[in-house]
Protein backbone atom coordinates (compact mmCIF):
# COMPACT_ATOMS: atom_id res chain seq x y z
CA UNK A 1 0.00 0.00 0.00
CA UNK A 2 2.59 2.35 0.85
CA UNK A 3 4.59 1.62 -2.65
CA UNK A 4 1.09 2.88 -4.80
CA UNK A 5 0.30 5.44 -2.56
CA UNK A 6 3.91 6.83 -3.03
CA UNK A 7 3.35 6.43 -6.76
CA UNK A 8 0.11 7.82 -6.40
CA UNK A 9 1.49 11.18 -4.91
CA UNK A 10 4.62 11.28 -7.30
CA UNK A 11 2.66 11.45 -10.26
CA UNK A 12 0.13 13.88 -8.85
CA UNK A 13 2.83 15.75 -8.52
CA UNK A 14 4.47 15.93 -11.68
CA UNK A 15 1.53 15.88 -13.55
CA UNK A 16 -0.03 19.01 -11.77
CA UNK A 17 3.56 20.73 -12.10
CA UNK A 18 3.52 19.92 -16.03
CA UNK A 19 0.48 21.20 -16.63
CA UNK A 20 0.34 24.15 -13.83
CA UNK A 21 -0.67 26.68 -16.56
CA UNK A 22 -3.59 24.77 -17.37
CA UNK A 23 -4.25 24.36 -13.91
CA UNK A 24 -4.09 28.02 -13.14
CA UNK A 25 -6.48 29.03 -16.60
CA UNK A 26 -9.22 26.88 -15.16
CA UNK A 27 -8.77 27.50 -11.45
CA UNK A 28 -8.52 24.04 -10.65
CA UNK A 29 -5.65 24.86 -7.51
CA UNK A 30 -8.26 23.59 -4.80
CA UNK A 31 -9.34 20.20 -6.54
CA UNK A 32 -5.67 19.75 -7.22
CA UNK A 33 -4.89 19.72 -3.69
CA UNK A 34 -7.51 18.27 -2.52
CA UNK A 35 -6.50 15.47 -4.96
CA UNK A 36 -2.79 15.75 -3.33
CA UNK A 37 -4.20 15.66 0.40
CA UNK A 38 -6.33 12.48 -0.27
CA UNK A 39 -3.23 11.02 -1.54
CA UNK A 40 -0.77 12.40 0.75
CA UNK A 41 -3.56 10.72 3.74
CA UNK A 42 -3.32 7.47 1.90
CA UNK A 43 0.51 7.51 1.95
CA UNK A 44 0.39 8.62 5.81
CA UNK A 45 -1.54 6.18 6.46
CA UNK A 46 -0.17 3.26 4.87
CA UNK A 47 3.36 4.67 5.89
CA UNK A 48 2.90 4.87 9.72
CA UNK A 49 0.85 1.40 9.72
CA UNK A 50 4.07 -0.65 8.17
CA UNK A 51 6.70 2.00 11.03
CA UNK A 52 4.49 1.09 13.48
CA UNK A 53 4.47 -2.99 12.26
CA UNK A 54 7.82 -3.24 11.70
CA UNK A 55 8.72 -1.28 14.82
CA UNK A 56 6.68 -4.16 17.19
CA UNK A 57 8.70 -6.92 15.09
CA UNK A 58 12.03 -6.94 17.46
CA UNK A 59 10.48 -5.86 20.82
CA UNK A 60 8.17 -8.89 19.76
CA UNK A 61 11.00 -11.09 18.66
CA UNK A 62 12.73 -9.96 22.20
CA UNK A 63 9.54 -10.91 23.78
CA UNK A 64 9.20 -14.48 22.33
CA UNK A 65 12.59 -14.93 23.09
CA UNK A 66 13.04 -13.79 26.65
CA UNK A 67 9.82 -15.60 27.53
CA UNK A 68 11.76 -18.83 26.39
CA UNK A 69 14.07 -18.21 28.65
CA UNK A 70 11.46 -17.86 31.25
CA UNK A 71 9.65 -21.26 30.21
CA UNK A 72 12.97 -23.15 30.85
CA UNK A 73 13.92 -21.98 33.51
CA UNK A 74 11.20 -22.26 35.17
CA UNK A 75 10.79 -25.96 34.03
CA UNK A 76 14.15 -26.94 34.51
CA UNK A 77 14.32 -25.77 38.01
CA UNK A 78 11.18 -27.88 38.79
CA UNK A 79 12.15 -31.42 36.88
CA UNK A 80 16.30 -30.25 38.69
CA UNK A 81 14.20 -30.20 42.49
CA UNK A 82 12.92 -33.70 41.27
CA UNK A 83 15.70 -34.60 40.71
CA UNK A 84 15.06 -35.37 37.03
CA UNK A 85 17.51 -33.42 35.09
CA UNK A 86 21.12 -32.31 35.97
CA UNK A 87 21.51 -28.23 36.57
CA UNK A 88 23.93 -28.96 33.15
CA UNK A 89 20.51 -29.30 30.94
CA UNK A 90 19.45 -26.65 31.99
CA UNK A 91 21.75 -24.29 30.61
CA UNK A 92 22.41 -25.99 27.81
CA UNK A 93 18.62 -25.57 26.85
CA UNK A 94 19.26 -21.24 27.28
CA UNK A 95 22.11 -22.05 24.73
CA UNK A 96 19.72 -23.46 22.46
CA UNK A 97 16.74 -20.90 22.86
CA UNK A 98 19.38 -18.43 22.44
CA UNK A 99 20.78 -20.28 18.89
CA UNK A 100 17.06 -20.66 18.01
CA UNK A 101 15.92 -16.95 18.68
CA UNK A 102 18.54 -14.88 17.46
CA UNK A 103 18.27 -15.84 13.16
CA UNK A 104 14.41 -15.08 14.26
CA UNK A 105 15.27 -11.76 15.40
CA UNK A 106 17.60 -10.88 12.25
CA UNK A 107 14.91 -12.06 9.91
CA UNK A 108 12.38 -9.41 11.57
CA UNK A 109 14.95 -6.94 11.34
CA UNK A 110 14.93 -7.54 7.86
CA UNK A 111 11.23 -8.01 7.14
CA UNK A 112 10.45 -4.17 6.25
CA UNK A 113 12.96 -4.22 3.50
CA UNK A 114 11.86 -7.35 2.40
CA UNK A 115 8.26 -6.18 2.25
CA UNK A 116 9.39 -2.94 0.40
CA UNK A 117 11.30 -5.48 -1.88
CA UNK A 118 8.37 -7.62 -2.55
CA UNK A 119 5.94 -4.43 -3.70
CA UNK A 120 8.39 -2.77 -5.67
CA UNK A 121 9.27 -5.76 -7.43
CA UNK A 122 6.14 -6.88 -8.36
CA UNK A 123 6.06 -3.54 -10.97
CA UNK A 124 9.24 -4.75 -11.85
CA UNK A 125 8.49 -8.37 -12.94
CA UNK A 126 5.03 -7.21 -14.41
CA UNK A 127 7.50 -4.71 -16.62
CA UNK A 128 9.79 -7.92 -17.37
CA UNK A 129 7.34 -10.13 -18.14
CA UNK A 130 6.01 -7.87 -21.41
CA UNK A 131 6.36 -9.40 -24.73
CA UNK A 132 9.70 -8.61 -25.98
CA UNK A 133 9.89 -7.59 -29.37
CA UNK A 134 11.34 -10.17 -32.42
CA UNK A 135 14.58 -10.62 -32.85
CA UNK A 136 16.12 -9.66 -35.46
CA UNK A 137 19.77 -10.92 -35.70
CA UNK A 138 19.37 -13.08 -38.40
CA UNK A 139 18.25 -10.17 -40.74
CA UNK A 140 19.85 -8.34 -43.22
CA UNK A 141 19.66 -4.45 -44.25
CA UNK A 142 18.81 -4.90 -47.80
CA UNK A 143 17.40 -1.41 -48.02
CA UNK A 144 20.44 1.07 -49.31
CA UNK A 145 22.57 -1.85 -49.66
CA UNK A 146 25.80 -2.28 -51.75
CA UNK A 147 25.17 1.49 -52.40
CA UNK A 148 22.30 1.20 -54.49
CA UNK A 149 20.47 3.93 -53.38
CA UNK A 150 16.70 3.25 -52.08
CA UNK A 151 13.93 5.05 -55.23
CA UNK A 152 11.17 5.50 -52.72
CA UNK A 153 8.69 2.94 -54.54
CA UNK A 154 5.87 2.19 -51.52
CA UNK A 155 3.80 -0.91 -51.87
CA UNK A 156 0.56 -1.43 -49.37
CA UNK A 157 -1.03 -4.65 -49.97
CA UNK A 158 -4.06 -5.32 -47.80
CA UNK A 159 -2.78 -4.41 -44.77
CA UNK A 160 -4.64 -5.03 -41.68
CA UNK A 161 -3.89 -3.97 -37.85
CA UNK A 162 -6.00 -4.05 -34.47
CA UNK A 163 -4.00 -1.83 -31.32
CA UNK A 164 -6.57 -5.14 -29.55
CA UNK A 165 -6.09 -8.05 -31.75
CA UNK A 166 -9.60 -8.40 -30.89
CA UNK A 167 -10.49 -4.54 -32.19
CA UNK A 168 -9.21 -4.30 -35.91
CA UNK A 169 -9.05 -0.13 -36.83
CA UNK A 170 -7.15 -0.40 -40.49
CA UNK A 171 -9.79 -3.04 -42.08
CA UNK A 172 -8.17 -3.56 -45.43
CA UNK A 173 -5.68 -0.81 -46.95
CA UNK A 174 -4.07 -1.01 -50.59
CA UNK A 175 -2.40 1.83 -52.37
CA UNK A 176 0.63 2.23 -54.72
CA UNK A 177 3.20 4.84 -54.44
CA UNK A 178 5.67 5.39 -57.10
CA UNK A 179 8.51 7.32 -56.52
CA UNK A 180 8.89 11.06 -55.99
CA UNK A 181 5.55 11.18 -55.75
CA UNK A 182 3.62 13.52 -53.25
CA UNK A 183 0.74 11.42 -51.41
CA UNK A 184 -1.99 13.45 -49.46
CA UNK A 185 -3.65 11.40 -46.24
CA UNK A 186 -6.95 12.90 -45.58
CA UNK A 187 -9.85 12.41 -43.28
CA UNK A 188 -11.72 12.99 -40.22
CA UNK A 189 -9.67 12.89 -36.37
CA UNK A 190 -9.23 8.66 -35.71
CA UNK A 191 -9.80 7.67 -39.52
CA UNK A 192 -6.67 5.83 -39.20
CA UNK A 193 -4.15 8.44 -40.94
CA UNK A 194 -1.30 8.77 -38.26
CA UNK A 195 -1.49 4.92 -37.33
CA UNK A 196 -1.21 4.51 -41.02
CA UNK A 197 2.43 6.20 -40.73
CA UNK A 198 3.49 4.44 -37.71
CA UNK A 199 3.01 1.21 -39.37
CA UNK A 200 5.13 2.47 -42.52
CA UNK A 201 8.12 2.98 -40.45
CA UNK A 202 7.13 0.15 -38.57
CA UNK A 203 6.92 1.53 -35.06
CA UNK A 204 3.98 -1.36 -34.65
CA UNK A 205 3.43 -4.76 -36.66
CA UNK A 206 0.95 -5.40 -38.62
CA UNK A 207 -1.69 -7.76 -38.44
CA UNK A 208 -2.64 -9.07 -42.13
CA UNK A 209 -1.02 -8.36 -45.67
CA UNK A 210 2.47 -6.28 -45.98
CA UNK A 211 4.16 -3.04 -46.67
CA UNK A 212 7.37 -2.96 -49.48
CA UNK A 213 9.64 -0.21 -50.10
CA UNK A 214 11.08 -0.20 -53.30
CA UNK A 215 9.77 -3.77 -53.73
CA UNK A 216 11.44 -5.58 -49.91
CA UNK A 217 8.92 -6.26 -47.43
CA UNK A 218 9.44 -4.03 -44.28
CA UNK A 219 9.37 -7.11 -42.20
CA UNK A 220 12.31 -9.30 -44.15
CA UNK A 221 14.68 -6.29 -42.81
CA UNK A 222 15.41 -4.77 -39.50
CA UNK A 223 13.57 -1.90 -37.84
CA UNK A 224 16.51 0.41 -38.27
CA UNK A 225 16.86 -0.09 -41.90
CA UNK A 226 13.13 0.96 -42.54
CA UNK A 227 13.62 3.91 -40.02
CA UNK A 228 16.76 5.14 -41.73
CA UNK A 229 14.89 5.73 -45.45
CA UNK A 230 12.16 8.17 -43.30
CA UNK A 231 12.63 12.18 -42.44
CA UNK A 232 9.81 12.99 -40.15
CA UNK A 233 8.38 15.97 -39.23
CA UNK A 234 5.40 15.58 -36.69
CA UNK A 235 3.05 17.45 -35.09
CA UNK A 236 4.71 16.95 -31.66
CA UNK A 237 7.61 18.83 -31.61
CA UNK A 238 10.77 17.45 -30.10
CA UNK A 239 13.66 19.82 -29.37
CA UNK A 240 16.49 18.49 -26.65
CA UNK A 241 18.79 20.13 -24.63
CA UNK A 242 21.70 20.90 -26.73
CA UNK A 243 22.82 23.32 -29.02
CA UNK A 244 20.58 24.37 -32.20
CA UNK A 245 23.60 22.53 -34.13
CA UNK A 246 23.33 19.59 -32.62
CA UNK A 247 19.34 19.92 -32.45
CA UNK A 248 19.12 20.29 -36.25
CA UNK A 249 22.04 17.67 -36.93
CA UNK A 250 20.62 15.35 -34.72
CA UNK A 251 22.11 11.54 -34.98
CA UNK A 252 23.34 12.23 -38.38
CA UNK A 253 27.15 12.15 -38.98
CA UNK A 254 29.56 14.01 -41.15
CA UNK A 255 26.74 17.18 -41.33
CA UNK A 256 28.37 20.39 -42.30
CA UNK A 257 27.93 24.11 -40.87
CA UNK A 258 26.91 25.10 -44.25
CA UNK A 259 24.06 22.19 -44.77
CA UNK A 260 22.67 23.31 -41.28
CA UNK A 261 22.68 27.13 -42.07
CA UNK A 262 21.13 26.36 -45.69
CA UNK A 263 17.97 24.20 -43.75
CA UNK A 264 17.60 26.52 -41.38
CA UNK A 265 17.53 29.79 -44.04
CA UNK A 266 15.16 27.73 -46.51
CA UNK A 267 12.49 27.80 -43.11
CA UNK A 268 13.06 31.39 -42.43
CA UNK A 269 14.82 30.37 -38.98
CA UNK A 270 18.82 31.58 -39.64
CA UNK A 271 17.44 35.42 -38.94
CA UNK A 272 16.28 34.22 -35.28
CA UNK A 273 18.95 31.88 -34.41
CA UNK A 274 21.68 34.29 -35.47
CA UNK A 275 20.26 37.21 -32.97
CA UNK A 276 20.29 34.22 -30.10
CA UNK A 277 23.32 34.89 -27.89
CA UNK A 278 25.57 32.10 -29.44
CA UNK A 279 23.92 31.90 -32.69
CA UNK A 280 24.25 27.96 -34.13
CA UNK A 281 25.91 27.09 -30.31
CA UNK A 282 22.97 28.46 -28.18
CA UNK A 283 22.11 25.71 -25.80
CA UNK A 284 18.66 25.37 -25.78
CA UNK A 285 16.96 25.38 -22.32
CA UNK A 286 14.58 27.30 -20.07
CA UNK A 287 16.72 30.63 -20.31
CA UNK A 288 17.46 30.61 -24.70
CA UNK A 289 13.67 29.12 -25.71
CA UNK A 290 12.10 28.74 -29.11
CA UNK A 291 8.58 29.25 -30.07
CA UNK A 292 5.56 26.69 -30.88
CA UNK A 293 5.91 27.56 -34.60
CA UNK A 294 9.83 27.94 -34.40
CA UNK A 295 10.16 24.27 -32.77
CA UNK A 296 8.43 23.24 -35.83
CA UNK A 297 10.33 25.02 -38.22
CA UNK A 298 13.38 23.71 -36.03
CA UNK A 299 12.13 20.32 -36.71
CA UNK A 300 11.43 21.00 -40.49
CA UNK A 301 15.47 21.84 -40.94
CA UNK A 302 16.22 18.80 -39.10
CA UNK A 303 14.41 16.82 -41.64
CA UNK A 304 16.22 18.27 -44.38
CA UNK A 305 19.63 17.92 -43.12
CA UNK A 306 18.61 14.16 -42.71
CA UNK A 307 17.73 14.25 -46.78
CA UNK A 308 16.33 10.53 -46.41
CA UNK A 309 14.35 9.44 -49.50
CA UNK A 310 10.89 9.40 -47.88
CA UNK A 311 9.60 12.00 -45.73
CA UNK A 312 6.57 11.87 -43.18
CA UNK A 313 4.53 15.65 -42.54
CA UNK A 314 2.48 14.79 -39.90
CA UNK A 315 0.42 18.14 -39.57
CA UNK A 316 3.68 19.65 -39.83
CA UNK A 317 2.30 23.74 -40.44
CA UNK A 318 -0.16 23.10 -37.33
CA UNK A 319 1.57 25.64 -34.86
CA UNK A 320 2.36 28.35 -37.50
CA UNK A 321 0.53 31.73 -38.42
CA UNK A 322 -0.56 31.86 -42.25
CA UNK A 323 2.46 33.80 -43.63
CA UNK A 324 4.95 31.41 -41.92
CA UNK A 325 3.08 28.73 -43.69
CA UNK A 326 3.47 30.02 -46.78
CA UNK A 327 7.66 29.76 -46.36
CA UNK A 328 7.34 26.36 -45.00
CA UNK A 329 5.10 25.55 -48.07
CA UNK A 330 8.19 27.16 -50.14
CA UNK A 331 10.60 24.88 -48.26
CA UNK A 332 8.39 21.62 -48.37
CA UNK A 333 8.03 22.14 -52.06
CA UNK A 334 11.91 21.83 -52.27
CA UNK A 335 12.07 19.07 -49.79
CA UNK A 336 9.52 16.77 -51.57
CA UNK A 337 11.33 17.29 -54.92
CA UNK A 338 12.61 13.46 -56.32
CA UNK A 339 11.27 12.60 -52.92
CA UNK A 340 8.89 9.97 -52.08
CA UNK A 341 6.55 12.43 -49.06
CA UNK A 342 3.60 11.25 -47.54
CA UNK A 343 1.16 14.67 -45.98
CA UNK A 344 -1.04 14.59 -43.30
CA UNK A 345 -3.37 17.94 -43.26
CA UNK A 346 -6.44 18.75 -41.86
CA UNK A 347 -5.90 22.08 -43.88
CA UNK A 348 -6.94 21.13 -46.92
CA UNK A 349 -5.16 24.11 -48.80
CA UNK A 350 -2.17 22.52 -47.86
CA UNK A 351 -2.02 19.22 -50.46
CA UNK A 352 -4.05 20.38 -53.16
CA UNK A 353 -0.73 19.85 -55.61
CA UNK A 354 -0.56 16.27 -54.02
CA UNK A 355 0.04 13.51 -56.86
CA UNK A 356 -2.34 11.37 -55.28
CA UNK A 357 -4.95 12.13 -51.96
CA UNK A 358 -5.60 9.58 -50.23
CA UNK A 359 -9.20 9.58 -47.98
CA UNK A 360 -9.19 7.66 -45.27
CA UNK A 361 -12.59 6.97 -42.82
CA UNK A 362 -12.80 4.17 -40.04
CA UNK A 363 -9.07 2.54 -41.39
CA UNK A 364 -10.26 2.24 -45.15
CA UNK A 365 -9.38 4.38 -47.81
CA UNK A 366 -13.08 5.48 -49.14
CA UNK A 367 -11.65 7.93 -52.30
CA UNK A 368 -7.92 7.98 -53.69
CA UNK A 369 -7.41 10.59 -57.04
CA UNK A 370 -6.06 13.72 -57.17
CA UNK A 371 -7.62 17.16 -55.95
CA UNK A 372 -9.78 18.12 -59.00
CA UNK A 373 -10.70 14.37 -59.64
CA UNK A 374 -12.06 13.72 -56.01
CA UNK A 375 -13.78 17.32 -56.60
CA UNK A 376 -15.61 15.96 -59.42
CA UNK A 377 -16.88 12.88 -57.90
CA UNK A 378 -18.65 14.99 -55.24
CA UNK A 379 -18.07 12.26 -52.53
CA UNK A 380 -16.70 12.54 -49.49
CA UNK A 381 -13.62 14.23 -50.22
CA UNK A 382 -15.70 17.33 -51.84
CA UNK A 383 -17.79 17.20 -48.23
CA UNK A 384 -14.55 17.67 -46.65
CA UNK A 385 -13.70 20.19 -48.91
CA UNK A 386 -16.84 22.66 -48.88
CA UNK A 387 -17.35 22.57 -45.56
CA UNK A 388 -13.39 23.92 -44.97
CA UNK A 389 -14.36 26.58 -48.22
CA UNK A 390 -17.84 26.98 -47.77
CA UNK A 391 -18.78 30.51 -48.89
CA UNK A 392 -20.96 32.88 -47.22
CA UNK A 393 -23.38 35.64 -49.12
Amino acid sequence: RQQIALGDVNGHVEEMYAGHTVVKAYCGEADSIRAFEKYNDDLYDSGWKSQFLSGLMMPLMNFVGNFGYVVVCVVGAVLAMDGKIEFGVIVAFMMYIRLFTQPLSQFAQAFQNLQRCAAASERVFGFLEEPEMEDETGKQALLGASGKPVRGDVEFSHVKFGYDPSKTIINDFSASVKSGQKVAIVGPTGAGKTTMVNLLMRFYEISGGSIAIDGVDTKSVPRWNVHDQFSMVLQDTWVFRGTVRENIAYSKPGVTDKQIEDACKAVGLHHYIMSLPNGYDTVLDDKATLSQGQKQLLTIARAMVEDAPILILDEATSSVDTRTEELIQKAMDALTVDRTSFVIAHRLSTIRDADMILVMNHGDIVESGTHEELLAKGGFYADIYNSQFALTD
